[in-house]
């Protein structure tokens, strides 16, 4: 990691010597006329065209983008407004994939599950139109999140891979071809979301492999974070410290943190993402009880090595519930560091900087 890979996300006017890292994992709610727009292009009998639909993303790209910066997040996204679903979404854009149909995965969800039929193949860039447009209408460093190798793999029906380990690896090698097409348009911070992972045990390996993958040629300033929401963290640590990421992204807050001793011992070698607010509740944590999860991190790992989140997507929560979750998060973010910068804060003889 470059001495760069996290000061170049610090504010010029930034107000305190100590910096907290804040950010988003990905997805936000949706504006509601978005989604009606999105029904009125399905209709064959509307009026409402593909372009007008791409309108309408573009507007509601450059509204999330500004919501974003309003609740002075350091690092900022368009909340995902061009994306359906997680799966969904790659796999309509990489060659060897198709759909047959939803299936049934709880209760009366449908998933539009799709099948891997044929060599998975890299054709047009899925995200650097996305992230073009997010940059220009951000005045704040862009992350983008992109759906794992393994999970792509996990999630879809394998029908011409010898078993998902191999179409894994091959997804992975598009994965890279992405990143250095995000790269080579000016990105330097990449989520690689992977919420399969601690839900399997023992397929750490697969998913280091993938890593070794997605990061071959990538320059070290680039940010390489890793997201892993729910599950058992323990069924991966301390194997994920061998992976070659910058930052790891966890969901705590919703386990009230029972889980965070995981990463204690052994020592906890590479940066923390924490998830310090629920997205599960529609209830707004205050700013003192996300001060008090802040504080949960500094078990881990020191100050300059901790990135504040909320624990997932926030995508499932009233818009308004979200934009208040996360201003909280950014006070009580600024709240500590002035407190650290005091000497206020007593972190402990196990966490010390580097």
């Amino acid at each position: 990691m470059s001495e760069n890979n996290r000061e170049q996300f610090r504010p010029d006017d930034h107000p305190n010597e100590h910096f907290l890292l804040t950010s988003i994992v990905g997805s936000y709610p949706k504006p509601k006329w978005l989604n009606r727009a999105a029904d009125l292009a399905d209709d064959p009998d509307s009026k409402f065209t593909d372009e007008h639909l791409h309108e309408a993303h573009d507007d509601a790209c450059r509204v999330i983008v500004d919501e974003h910066e309003r609740t002075g997040l350091d690092t900022v996204s368009d909340g995902e407004m061009r994306r359906n679903e997680m799966v969904e979404f790659f796999a309509d854009r990489i060659d060897g994939y198709e759909f047959n149909g939803p299936v049934k995965v709880w209760g009366h969800n449908y998933f539009d599950k799709p099948s891997v039929v044929d060599d998975v193949e890299y054709g047009e860039s899925w995200l650097v139109d996305e992230f073009e447009f997010t940059n220009a209408a951000a005045s704040k460093p862009v992350k983008v999140p992109i759906t794992g190798p393994y999970t792509l793999a996990s999630w879809s029906f394998n029908e011409a891979y010898a078993d998902d380990a191999e179409l894994s690896y091959a997804l992975a090698d598009l994965v890279n071809e992405e990143i250095e097409a995000l790269v080579e348009a000016g990105a330097r911070y990449i989520q690689i979301d992977e919420p399969a992972l601690a839900t399997t045990p023992d397929d750490h390996a697969i998913v280091g492999e993938c890593l070794d993958r997605i990061v071959a040629n990538i320059p070290d300033e680039v940010r390489i974070g890793l997201h892993v929401c729910y599950g058992d963290y323990s069924r991966i640590y301390p194997e994920l410290l061998e992976y070659p990421i910058d930052e790891f992204d966890v969901e705590l807050c919703n386990g009230d943190y029972e889980q965070i001793d995981v990463f204690t011992d052994p020592e906890f070698t590479t940066d923390l993402a924490l998830g310090v607010v629920d997205v599960h509740t529609t209830d707004v944590e205050s700013v003192e009880e996300i001060k008090e999860n802040i504080r949960e991190g500094f078990k881990v790992v020191p100050p300059e090595r901790l990135t504040v989140s909320p624990d997932c997507g926030v995508k499932l929560l009233p818009r308004e519930v979200a934009r208040q979750k996360i201003e909280n998060m950014v006070t009580a973010t600024r709240e500590i560091e002035a407190e650290l910068d005091a000497g206020e804060i007593d972190l402990g003889p196990e966490v010390s900087a580097d």
